[in-house]
């Protein structure tokens, strides 16, 4: 607790009586309680509101006085707040209000066609500023396109693989979603296609419900499935405003769940890298391991594969020819093999609404869903701040579920944007979205013409183009500032980290989720309170501990609750936090008895029944110690439940509009001339 001796360290004896008074300034610019507040009359609310009107001997202004009974009675005759019911509807109502007069404004004047064009452009973009694309934004995104889709093509082939599918559907998912994106999205940056995330991700799910190497065409059909829900999920959340879901996966969360997935997908590309035949299922870091150990007697093989694995990177120039040329060196050697080209098959009668799945396809679904918009709006929002434009949110969750819908009924599985085509995108000058309608021309037509020569790809390759991406997931300078910064948000990102690592992908997410809820727990159930003190030289109460210069005023004490909800789970702890530094201060500070304790409530925006029955029991406590409640600036909710449950007649109407009118209020009373302004 910090009293006048803070200000005695600061330049010798400081009389507190004489520094409150030098600061405080003219008494006119601040009207004055009433000191009646203080003393207990014998009727209830009404006779305080009315001896508020009363003049007080000694100040001989009783239009202060008046002023002071009128702010008062601002705070007790209130109207009702609205209920919750009332508060949903009236939040549908300003959504609907806000769309209708967004539209209408822009679109009253305007004839039928016109009309029909702007509603448009609301839903496809790319009819807004496709209008004034020109020749040389063109020649930056043609650029752009084919040095993504030079990229995008292997690696769709290696997520492909990843995800348990055959190669082509990876090459699927760079055609059709990234056209569809391309006229819905409002990022000019995002390149749209498979990702590692939820390529591992799909696989670590699903495959509890069908083994991929068992029932391949059954498993393909539940992926398909999967991405249909997910982009359901995906559009909702755009059309419903629901974008906040996607926040539950914290900034620190990612962080962690992409460093654990990278090293999870780099250990399983062992098997592709090193020709391991027997390998694991599972994603967990003990069990590829132990499936790489127990590889260990084909020693000499996996010295081929690493040599192989040199002599095709230095080769690459002439990928097809010297791939073939290899193989006929080293038989045995895993291939790509067969590619189905062609355009996107109709995948609709594959997808599977009636069975034991379904319910459990949705869950993956959602999971999946979140994930992909996470990474998704996190990397369009980082490059459009770069370049300065606008992303709207809910308009890019509605893009990513479409694309993912009609995806899913062209072969296609769950699509997102990725970090590594996106930055590299970027660093090749794109200028609009036409670089993913290149990139998707530039697959479609390597579908068609050049599956042939992907045929002698060696597995090894797709390996080490996945192995390449990885070290760009792992952040650890993130990781390192976050740990200066929020240790509890460390602790959700090295959950994540840990459970992916040594769990499972469910494992992971469940676990940083779970550590970032107990975060808010926390936090609600121990709000954070606060003593108060004067500045001097100004009219402001603020916490002692961050202003060691605040002076307490004698007789005084005052306390702020830190919690914009004060409940069940916290009342208690905050009636002891305020009981037991009332008796501190009593007792470690002789000179300074507490007559009144002033309970600033401007942060607390609600209150439910136990936290009102905690207040009794405080005021009770106080009462029987000689100290007398006053709350100051209560919130529209908290005052009305506070009436209701008769508690501002059982504190005898001592409610103040500010800090400095209750504090005005118990100074006069107690016959001290303790001078305070306004808060």
């Amino acid at each position: 607790m910090a009293s006048s001796a803070a200000m005695e360290e600061t330049g010798g004896d400081i009389d507190v009586t004489n520094e409150r008074a030098k600061y405080h300034g003219s008494k006119e610019n601040c009207p004055a309680g009433s000191p009646k507040h203080f003393k207990k009359p014998s009727t209830a609310v009404e006779t305080f509101n009315v001896e508020m009107t009363d003049n007080i001997d000694g100040d001989g202004d009783g239009d202060k006085k008046d002023l002071a009974a009128e702010r008062s009675r601002w705070v007790l005759d209130g109207p009702k707040p609205p209920g919750l019911c009332e508060e949903l509807m009236d939040s549908v109502r300003e959504t609907i209000a806000s769309c209708k007069h967004k539209y209408h404004s822009s679109l009253k004047n305007q004839s039928f066609p016109k009309r029909l064009i702007s509603i448009q452009k609301e839903i496809f973009p790319i009819l807004a500023w496709g209008r004034e694309y020109k020749i040389a934004k063109f020649k930056s995104d043609l650029m752009a396109g084919l040095t993504i889709a030079s990229l995008c093509i292997p690696q769709s082939i290696g997520y492909a693989t990843l995800a348990k599918l055959d190669p082509q559907y990876g090459l699927y998912t760079s055609v059709v979603p990234p056209l569809i994106y391309a006229v819905m999205g409002t990022s000019r940056d995002i390149a749209i296609g498979p990702v590692a995330v939820v390529s591992l991700l799909l696989p670590s799910l699903v495959q509890k419900l069908v083994d991929p190497g068992a029932d391949p065409i059954s498993y393909r059909n539940l992926i398909l499935t999967v991405t249909f829900f997910a982009g359901i999920f995906q559009a909702s959340f755009g059309f419903f405003r629901l974008g906040f879901l996607v926040d539950f996966l914290s900034h620190a969360a990612i962080v962690g769940f992409m460093a654990g997935a990278a090293i999870i997908i780099g250990l399983q590309q062992l098997k592709g890298l090193l020709g391991i035949s027997h390998f694991t299922n599972k994603t967990d870091v003990i069990s590829v391991l132990k499936a790489v150990w127990n590889s260990v007697h084909h020693y000499p093989v996996l010295l081929s594969y690493l040599y192989l694995g040199a002599l095709i990177i230095f080769s690459l120039a002439f990928h097809s020819c010297a791939s073939f040329s290899l193989l006929d060196i080293w038989h045995g050697v895993k291939i790509v093999k067969h590619v189905k080209g062609g355009l996107n098959p109709s995948s609709v009668h594959e997808l599977k609404f009636n069975g034991p799945f379904v319910g459990e396809t949705a869950k993956i679904g959602l999971i999946v869903a979140v994930v992909a918009l996470t990474e998704a709006i996190a990397v369009g929002r980082s490059f459009a701040s770069m370049k300065g434009y606008h992303l709207d949110g809910n308009k890019e969750m509605v893009a990513i579920g479409f694309m993912n819908i009609v995806g899913s009924f062209t072969s296609c599985y769950v699509a997102t944007g990725s970090f590594s085509r996106t930055a590299v995108n970027y660093s090749a000058g794109c200028e609009t979205l036409v670089s993913n309608i290149v990139m998707a021309i530039t697959v479609l037509v390597s579908l068609e013409l050049f599956t042939k020569l992907l045929y002698y790809t060696p597995t090894a390759i797709l390996a080490s183009i996945i192995l390449s991406a990885l070290p760009g997931l792992i952040n650890l300078n993130a990781a390192y500032h976050i740990w200066k910064i929020d240790k509890l948000d460390f602790l959700a990102c090295i959950g994540a980290f840990f459970g992916v690592l040594f769990g499972s992908v469910e494992i992971g997410l469940t676990t940083a989720v779970t550590i970032s809820f107990v975060k808010v727990v926390l936090v609600s159930v121990r709000p954070g309170t606060e003593t108060l003190g004067k500045l001097p030289g100004t009219d402001l109460f603020c916490d002692i501990q961050q202003y060691p210069m605040a002076i307490q005023l004698p007789g005084i004490m005052i306390i702020r609750v830190k919690s914009a909800l004060l409940c069940f789970a916290n009342a208690n702890f905050v009636r002891e936090r305020i009981t037991n530094w009332v008796l501190e201060d009593v007792e470690g500070n002789t000179k300074r008895a507490i007559q009144f304790l002033v309970l600033d409530m401007s942060n607390l925006m609600n209150i439910d029944t136990s936290a009102i029955a905690s207040l009794q029991e405080l005021r009770k406590s106080l009462t029987s110690q000689g100290i007398e409640l006053a709350i100051a600036n209560p919130r529209w909710q908290v005052i009305h439940k506070l009436k209701l449950a008769k508690f501002v007649s059982e504190i005898e109407g001592r409610v103040f509009l500010t800090v400095g009118e209750a504090v005005n209020a118990a100074s006069i009373s107690s016959g001290k001339n303790v001078p305070t302004g306004t808060c």
